[in-house]
């Protein structure tokens, strides 16, 4: 087989990175350094903080919560510095997607894009539900009772709907179709009350701290049990990756973006760190092997210290981190929607404009539609491992493409460059592929399911469209030869040193 007809195939072209733009379907740069860093700070403090941190503490790592978060986090780091760099050269939306079309070529774009849908949808629905139970217990703690046929799906104890987790997604959807510089507010607003209510929590239990909880460090398991216990914790940092799905939507994104990764993981590696600290040293570890101290470990560490009235106000901060959650992880669904529609590889609808609040209000209202569905009616478990299983795949094909980038093309200016190239890259790649390795094979064998049916759907219509689509693709590092390619491209990169005008009416 002639290699070069090979890898000519439309399947296999690559988007270049400095084409015009077609200014009808491109976003509006409204974001600064600050809504970045809260945006992040919005998707990862969240479930996996309120929740994950009581199941890894009693079933996997102990008292070594800390170290399965410091891990989990490192991880993430690397990420976050592979991202940096793509980012700050490719302020569009799209995230790891469109990152993955200019290096790998189209094939590997959708499957990573449709690797993000799965993603960032099951995130919205399984927080949602869990929200849902946190909004429910504050309304029975002030006298206000939902009959159970609203609070479950259908099947699960005479439910009819979680009318709760619909509602919340279809105001969180409304909220982003009014502009996505008001959303970023609100989210800011949302992210200050609950880091508020976290150092609340650590104060508290700094003065209950009892050393001898930490005793033994190590769980049963040993370090396998640290290691397992960071797979599935990467599950709250889950989400800082939204963070780049606003490129197309931020001044001076070459700047901007760096900030905005690397700041908000930062913040939240500290919290959490100290967070396990303080959550291992007032209560013992064995306790987090029960109902209550799993499922919610913070209340139930301040009824532990007899802190009753804290309760009420962590019960207040976890429904403000489950909201911010639910509304970055929308945010950042509906520009990967967009970002494949504009594309050719999905429906062209999902790609419009609207021209007065200038948001993609058709595939908002689809995403938001479709997950609030699903939160309402299945009765889905948060399976932290699937979602984990597609960031990961994300992350370490974002950074094989840094990588791949720096033979293929050095010539390009890097307004951030991922520093040690390539041996944080490489450790991206290991650590990424050490948490997948840790990760139980259900999740392997649903993640190839789920990847096998975008393929279908690619072949059925993506590739069908590609035919009819006229352009260029780069093959390995020779020079691009004229082949089918999408009709809508990257929008012009502002110079670094412009800073494009705000947008008030966003």
């Amino acid at each position: 087989m002639d290699f070069e007809k090979f890898c000519r195939h439309p399947v296999f072209k690559k988007k270049p990175i400095d084409p015009a733009g077609q200014p009808d379907r491109t976003l509006k740069r409204t974001l600064s350094s600050f809504d970045l860093v809260m945006l992040g700070i919005g998707a990862i403090i969240g479930m996996g903080i309120f929740v994950l941190s009581g199941i890894v503490a009693g079933l996997h790592a102990g008292n070594a919560l800390p170290l399965s978060f410091v891990l989990a986090g490192i991880a993430c780091l690397f990420a976050a510095l592979c991202y940096a760099e793509f980012a700050s050269m490719v302020p569009v939306a799209g995230s790891a997607y469109t990152y993955c079309y200019i290096t790998l070529g189209e094939i590997w774009a959708w499957i990573i894009g449709w690797d993000l849908i799965l993603e960032y949808g099951l995130a919205v629905s399984a927080v949602a539900i869990g929200w849902s139970g946190y909004f429910n217990a504050f309304l029975l703690s002030v006298g206000i009772v939902i009959p159970p046929a609203l609070l479950s799906p259908p099947g699960a104890g005479g439910g009819l709907v979680n009318l709760p987790a619909v509602l919340v997604v279809l105001a969180l959807s409304l909220l982003l179709i009014r502009g996505t510089k008001k959303s970023a507010r609100i989210n800011a607003a949302i992210v200050i009350i609950k880091i508020a209510v976290i150092l609340l929590f650590i104060i508290l239990g700094l003065f209950s701290l009892n050393p001898a909880n930490w005793t033994p460090f190590l769980p049963p398991a040993g370090w396998l049990g640290v290691f397992s216990g960071a797979a599935i914790i990467f599950f709250a940092f889950t989400g800082f990756d939204a963070v780049v799905t606003a490129a197309e939507e931020t001044k001076n994104p070459q700047k901007s973006l760096p900030v905005g990764l690397i700041g908000s993981l930062a913040v939240c590696i500290i919290l959490y760190v100290i967070l396990g600290i303080v959550l291992t040293g007032v209560v013992p570890v064995a306790e987090f092997a029960g109902t209550g101290a799993m499922n919610a470990p913070i209340p139930y560490a301040l009824e532990h210290m007899g802190v009753t009235w804290g309760v009420a106000v962590i019960s207040i901060g976890a429904l403000c981190g489950m909201t911010s959650v639910i509304l970055v992880m929308l945010f950042g669904q509906s520009r990967i929607f967009f970002a494949m529609s504009r594309d050719g590889l999905l429906p062209a609808v999902f790609s419009e404009v609207h021209g007065t609040t200038d948001t993609p209000v058709k595939v908002i209202l689809v995403t938001g539609i479709l997950t609030a569905c699903i939160a309402g009616f299945f009765p889905l478990q948060i399976v932290a491992e699937l979602v984990n299983m597609g960031t990961l795949a994300a992350f370490a094909i974002v950074a094989a493409g840094v990588l791949l980038l720096r033979v293929q093309r050095p010539d390009i200016e890097r307004p951030f460059s991922c520093p040690g190239t390539p041996y944080i890259p490489l450790l991206c790649i290991g650590s990424c592929a050490f948490l997948i390795f840790n990760l139980n094979r259900l999740a392997h064998f649903m993640f190839i399911v789920w990847l096998s049916i975008g393929l279908v759907v690619y072949f059925l219509y993506g590739m069908h469209r590609n035919a009819s689509r006229n352009g260029r693709v780069s093959c390995g590092t020779g020079a691009p030869a004229p082949v089918p390619a999408p009709e809508i491209v990257l929008p012009v990169l502002p110079p670094l040193s412009r800073t494009t005008e705000t947008t008030e009416n966003m």
